[in-house]
């Protein structure tokens, strides 16, 4: 018995490298800089709104988190991108409904699967879309679009960031909802349409709060109403669609982040525990509430939970609005 006690050793030593070995990821990172992907051009509300995360995030980690812009395909280039990468923690993805919680519903030839490729980390924001149209459109409120959309079908445009973006669908559910005709304008991200939608090229876009907050409140653009049934505290003013003509219309954002799978399960809890750190940070919290959105977060398994079933609502919206999957 005593001439087996030095393979008994052994493996326990083993048995002990190991689990050392499992605990090694979270203990030593982030020892360089992670990268966070941003699915939609520079300057839209989805970029705005990674580089606050990001750089509140940086400070817990103590590594400065890099922003890469991956535009294309209603985020789904970006959105690829990450869940093909090396799952070390050090490629992140800033995901929205749009791409995680649309995009499933909508194509259905991706390169990648979303729902087994990315792995929730934990939400980061909700917020309303608001209706914003050129001072040129004969409208002041809702009521007025409406009617002159009935009258005139398929004269206004609307811009989008892109198709399958919630810009996009969330514009094709209150076409139905209002009996109205509209012509579909899309761009890469909110961002790239925004100089078009200032100098009339196209009539309005349905849009993220802190991308078209500045615009209304520096005159370029009208806020006619919020997607949301209730008004956002952000901008109070603003209507609700559904007390505007559209009765219990109801339709938010949200964003969040991602890893690819495999990502060591320590390191997703450590990214976890940094996302809801940053949401009861005031600073933090001021500034995302200053751009008119609502901070939030969860656990990943209470965020998966939440985007699997975003999912099902949206294919259920697509089967009602009649846009064919891709």
């Amino acid at each position: 018995m005593t001439a087996r006690l030095p393979g008994i050793a052994l493996a326990i030593g083993a048995l002990v490298f190991t689990c050392v070995a499992g605990e090694a990821p979270a203990q030593t990172y982030p020892d360089r800089s992670p990268a966070m992907v941003v699915t939609f051009a520079a300057g839209g509300s989805s970029d705005v709104l990674a580089r606050a995360v990001a750089a509140a995030m940086s400070q817990g980690l103590g590594k400065q988190i890099v922003v890469e812009n991956r535009p294309g395909a209603g985020g789904n280039i970006g959105a690829e991108a990450v869940a093909k990468s090396t799952p070390d923690g050090y490629t992140m993805l800033f995901g929205t409904n749009g791409t995680l919680g649309i995009g499933p519903a909508l194509h259905k030839n991706l390169r990648y699967d979303p729902q087994k490729d990315l792995v929730p980390v934990g939400m980061l924001h909700q917020l309303p879309l608001v209706l914003i149209v050129n001072p040129q459109v004969p409208a002041t409120n809702l009521r007025e679009l409406i009617d002159y959309a009935k009258k005139n079908p398929g004269k206004l445009t609307f811009a989008s960031a892109g198709v399958g973006s919630a810009s996009h669908l969330t514009t094709e559910l209150f076409k139905i909802a209002a009996g109205i005709d509209l012509l579909h304008v899309p761009y890469k991200g909110g961002g790239a349409a925004t100089p078009d939608l200032i100098s009339g090229q196209v009539s309005m876009m349905l849009e993220t709060i802190p991308n078209a907050l500045p615009l209304v409140r520096g005159g370029q653009m009208r806020a006619l109403g919020v997607t949301t049934k209730e008004r956002s505290p952000n901008a109070p003013d603003i209507p609700t669609f559904s007390e505007s003509g559209v009765p219990g219309f109801d339709v938010g954002a949200w964003t969040g982040l991602f890893v690819p799978a495999g990502t060591p399960k320590d390191i997703v809890e450590r990214l976890n525990k940094e996302t809801v750190r940053i949401a009861s940070d005031p600073a933090y919290v001021a500034q995302i509430r200053k751009m008119g959105t609502d901070v939030a977060s969860s656990s990943p398994e209470a965020f998966r939970a939440f985007v699997a079933k975003d999912v099902q609502n949206w294919t259920d919206a697509i089967e009602r609005s009649g846009t064919k999957t891709q």
